[in-house]
């Protein structure tokens, strides 16, 4: 049976840039039931536009086939636009879907790290503290990662089992830390270090990529209080900073890290000095120093 068109061409460029973006969000942004319902929207809008065909129409008794008719200049253009927006959406996705996945791992890794550190110092308050913050934590990154994969890990066939391991392996300790058995906690704790690096590793993230972020989030609090012009909360705040960037200099060290380094100074002398007037131009100009070298190595 043949379908009789009601589309007209303008009106299937946009069914197709339609498909694209849900394609593109489904694929990138998207996991389990969410995914395949956007996907089944995509195939659709594609089917529609291939057709020229859409049946809503034919019961509401649209037609667009006489709306708007395309010259081969015209056609080729909106070929460009489709075809820039397909690059540019994936490149950006994969981008973004990447550096949210690392904002996400930092947030609980950072418990844990924090678990792993006050174990090993045996000081039971600060672990039992930060132990909590894991168990809280580590259960919402769980959640959401089991059921959604950025596309850096939509092939990684091991990730499910190794972060649901991870899991198993914090909730063990619950009786250790409680009890206060914290030298056997803090051995088992080390268990997870490796599994958090094969993850990274074998899915080519570089461990570089992971501080930076890590180093990111406490940049942005020395920004914030320098936008303020608060130069007592700079300087409370530039430890935890520094402990970071320490973390990115023992894996790279080059110009590149040390400019980071020396605009990160700068801020806090300022500070020190009271000179509170000049603070938010130096955070900016940290801030730009280290965008760049994030968006070429993060």
């Amino acid at each position: 049976m043949m379908l009789t068109k009601n589309e007209g061409a303008l009106d299937r460029f946009l069914r197709v840039l339609v498909a694209e973006l849900l394609f593109i969000g489904a694929f990138f942004w998207l996991g389990g039931v969410w995914a395949i319902v956007v996907y089944v929207l995509a195939a659709i809008s594609l089917f529609t536009a291939i057709t020229g065909f859409c049946a809503l129409y034919l019961m509401l008794k649209i037609n667009t086939l006489s709306s708007f008719r395309l010259g081969k200049v015209q056609f080729v253009v909106l070929v460009v636009v489709l075809l820039v927006i397909g690059v540019a959406g994936s490149f950006t996705s994969d981008f973004f879907s990447k550096k949210f996945f690392l904002e996400d791992f930092n947030k609980m890794n950072d418990s844990y790290k924090q678990t792993l550190f006050y174990t090993g110092q045996n000081k039971r308050p600060e672990a039992l503290e930060n132990y909590n913050r894991l168990v809280t934590a580590y259960p919402i990154f769980l959640n959401k990662y089991t059921s959604y994969h950025p596309f850096v890990f939509k092939f990684d066939n091991k990730f499910n089992a190794d972060i649901l391991k991870v899991s198993d392996l914090i909730i063990a300790l619950k009786e250790q830390i409680n009890a206060g058995d914290l030298p056997d906690a803090h051995k088992k704790l080390e268990f997870i270090r490796p599994i958090f690096q094969d993850i990274l590793k074998r899915n080519g993230f570089s461990m570089l990529a992971v501080v930076l972020v890590d180093f990111h989030d406490a940049m942005e609090k020395i920004i914030t209080a320098a936008d303020a012009k608060d130069t007592a909360a700079l300087i409370v705040i530039y430890p935890e900073v520094d402990y970071k960037l320490q973390a990115v200099e023992e894996i790279a060290n080059d110009a590149e890290i040390q400019a980071i380094r020396l605009k990160l100074n700068e801020v806090y002398v300022l500070a020190k000095n009271g000179q509170s007037e000049l603070l938010s131009a130096k955070a900016a100009e940290l801030k730009s120093v280290f965008v760049k070298v994030y968006l070429k190595r993060g």
